[in-house]
């Protein structure tokens, strides 16, 4: 009985001690201090890890394994597009070095020495502007202008015309002249009729005299000039008072300019001004302010201004660029928020600027900016930007490029969509939840741009192409020469053959870029090298091609792999991925991003 009793409470106090225990236990597990659970942030990490392809960035899985697309294996991804806004992308430090993208702080000053520049244009003097018309009917049997541009003087035979018309006229005139003692009137009468035809009177007088005909009567030049225009060709038959020739008197011209209302009140009829052109860049022309328009361009929000100036030597053209700077300029607003004109991208009736948003790391983002005059090489700011807000100043195309073709808000892209192709691999932008993709023509606007100059720009795309090549079959001596080559079709590019400010001066910077890019290559045999310079060459060639076109389809063609995972992109006239990053060793590696047309 005593050993029963031993064992009973030996038994129950076991079972205590282990009740105890697991109690215990639950209790602090459920109780554990809120310190150490807001440390044990490695473990919720892991638990939040999501997983993606590298070539399928659509790919999201909260596992590792392989992509059910291309099978290749997934890689962890990275949270929240490194915590960015949606409008903001990030630059890696080797692209910023190779574009040698440079940023300003945008503060306040006063235009120097009162002193404001306007840009504008040569135009012919309207007042010194003449038509010679033909002041009877009849075909030109000979026309003595061979061409535009001819100069001719007051006097000289224009031509000259076979008329039925005038041929009775002289008729009537010989018949009238013997009959003048007893018929005044009528003679009085023919001579007249003539006159109105513009007959001299020693032309009248020596048909009266010689009692002949001419057949074929001269057309003189009323006013000297340049003609402007040709409006017949010989052999056509003309009507009484049709135009012929215009002719213009460029012994003097206008400078036309174009003044932002905010600042109309800082000039004044009789000012003087100082002339400058790109043709003479070592020469100042003085003139005065002649006429301020007193109507406003309600689209551009600007009035014209303009300068007569004296071309006796005939160095200013119809048509040339000329900047004037206005000293002693006053007005309500004695100081500015300027930006340099290097910073600012136009399209339309946009004008774009990249913000620098973090001070210590390459992160950008779009500004539309609303400008006002140019002041030397810069522009005011009316509206957009603050001061001390850090903006791109060099390199502003390449920051652009990549914006693009991230999905972000960029010159072409105004509202940021992502980037989408449809199932022929034509560039377009939608929602990505949606799947709906817009009309590509409604994303990139196009500059219109001569034929001519299109054809030129596509030597430069074929000479780059022959760089892509090069460097696919990893030949660094043919990449260095294609690149030369690429320069040479460059410098055959005629900027004259763009009229259009904007594109002229997109022109002069992608040009400047590609030159830099390709004359890197072209001095380097070191294939890595070339590489690095080839990615920053094709952010270039993709701009010209999307803002020019070259009347050819082109593939826009990116391997994520490529520059250390960062990604890079490039050109190619097949849709089929040919890769020049990698060449042999992953020459399949890529994908069509964008199809431009």
């Amino acid at each position: 009985m005593k050993n029963n009793k031993i064992v009973l409470y030996v038994s129950l106090l076991v079972a205590g001690v282990l009740l105890g225990w697991l109690f215990t236990n639950a209790l602090g597990n459920g109780s554990s201090s809120k310190e150490e659970t807001d440390h044990d942030h490695d473990a919720v990490a892991e638990a939040n890890q999501m997983w993606t392809c590298s070539m399928h960035p659509q790919i999201m899985q909260p596992e590792p394994g392989d992509c059910p697309i291309c099978g290749m294996d997934l890689i962890p991804a990275e949270s929240g597009s490194d915590g960015l806004p949606a409008d903001q992308f990030k630059l890696t430090e080797n692209a910023m070095a190779l574009a040698n993208i440079q940023t300003t702080i945008v503060g306040k000053g006063n235009v120097e020495g009162n002193t404001l520049k306007l840009s504008g244009k040569i135009a012919e003097n309207e007042e010194e502007n003449a038509v010679q018309v033909s002041y009877f009917s009849g075909r030109i049997e000979r026309l003595n202008v061979s061409f535009t541009g001819e100069e001719v003087r007051k006097g000289q035979l224009l031509a000259t015309i076979y008329s039925p018309e005038l041929y009775a006229a002289q008729q009537e005139l010989i018949t009238a002249a013997s009959l003048k003692e007893s018929q005044p009137a009528l003679y009085k009468a023919v001579r007249n009729k003539l006159k109105l035809w513009k007959l001299s009177e020693n032309q009248i007088n020596q048909i009266e005299a010689s009692g002949k005909v001419k057949e074929n009567f001269p057309v003189y030049a009323t006013v000297s000039g340049t003609v402007t225009e040709k409006l017949v060709a010989q052999g056509d038959y003309v009507k009484q008072g049709q135009p012929l020739l215009k002719i213009a008197d460029l012994t003097t011209v206008w400078a036309n300019f174009d003044v932002y209302e905010n600042q109309i009140d800082r000039f004044k009829k009789g000012q003087e001004v100082l002339i400058t052109t790109n043709a003479y860049p070592n020469k100042e022309f003085k003139g005065v302010v002649d006429f301020i328009d007193p109507v406003l361009n309600t689209q551009t929000r600007t009035v014209t201004l303009r300068v007569v100036l004296s071309n006796k030597d005939a160095i200013f053209k119809p048509g040339m660029f000329v900047t004037a700077t206005v000293e002693g300029v006053s007005g309500t607003k004695d100081e500015v928020l300027t930006i340099p004109a290097s910073a600012i991208l136009w399209t339309g009736e946009r004008s774009v600027v990249y913000l620098k948003t973090n001070p210590n790391e390459p992160v950008f983002e779009m500004r539309e900016v609303t400008l006002g005059n140019s002041v030397g090489n810069e522009y005011e700011v009316l509206e957009g930007l603050f001061v001390g807000n850090e903006i791109v100043t060099n390199g502003t195309f390449t920051v652009d490029a990549a914006a693009q073709l991230r999905g972000k808000k960029s010159m072409m892209n105004k509202d940021g969509e992502k980037v989408t192709t449809d199932h022929e691999g034509h560039l377009g932008t939608g929602n990505s939840s949606s799947g709906e993709e817009s009309d590509p023509a409604h994303r990139n606007e196009r500059l219109e741009v001569s034929a001519q100059f299109k054809q030129q720009l596509k030597t430069v795309f074929n000479a780059y192409i022959n760089v892509k090549d090069a460097l696919v079959k990893e030949d660094p001596t043919s990449t260095s020469a294609s690149a030369t080559a690429l320069l040479n079709t460059l410098s055959k590019v005629d900027m004259k053959l763009l009229s259009d400010t904007k594109a002229h001066d997109y022109w002069m910077t992608l040009a400047g870029n590609i030159e830099s890019s390709a004359a890197s290559i072209a001095k380097t045999t070191d294939i890595k090298t070339q590489r690095n310079h080839f990615k920053q060459l094709s952010l270039h060639l993709i701009n010209t091609v999307q803002l020019y076109g070259v009347n050819e389809k082109v593939y826009v063609e990116f391997c994520p792999m490529a520059d250390n995972n960062n990604g890079a992109y490039w050109l190619s006239k097949e849709e089929k991925v040919i890769n020049p990053y990698f060449g042999s060793a992953m020459l399949s590696c890529g994908e069509v991003k964008q199809v431009i047309e």
